[in-house]
């Protein structure tokens, strides 16, 4: 539990600083990826406005950004649905916070055995 609650501060504390410092593009980049680490699949069925609320962005800056990444052939989006079909691609659109929030959830929970 402790464990847990440490990966949580971590999350909201560095999703706050996201927040105020990076664009909607690279929190969105940032939002998919963690996803993506918690599912086997690379298509996640949800809605631009749940993202939004999510994010605590307007649906509208969802969209723009979405359509910048799928210009850029990294995801395709229809309806509800987001592919990532290219991870390697979302990466390099990604702040740095992905990459603290990740390094501090492997190293709390390398451990523990992935389902």
């Amino acid at each position: 539990m402790l464990r847990y609650t440490q990966a949580l501060i971590t999350q909201i504390s560095q999703t706050a600083v996201c927040n105020r410092h990076h664009t909607i593009e690279q929190q969105l980049c940032r939002w998919l990826l963690l996803t993506l680490d918690r599912l086997n699949s690379e298509e996640l069925v949800m809605t631009q406005e749940l993202i939004a609320s999510m994010l605590g962005v307007r649906r509208e800056g969802i969209t723009e950004a979405a359509g910048k990444l799928q210009q850029a052939g990294i995801i395709r989006y229809r309806r509800g649905h987001i592919t990532v079909l290219d991870q390697i691609g979302l990466k390099a659109h990604v702040c740095e916070c992905y990459d603290v929030v990740k390094k501090e959830f492997d190293r709390l929970f390398r451990d523990v055995r992935k389902y």
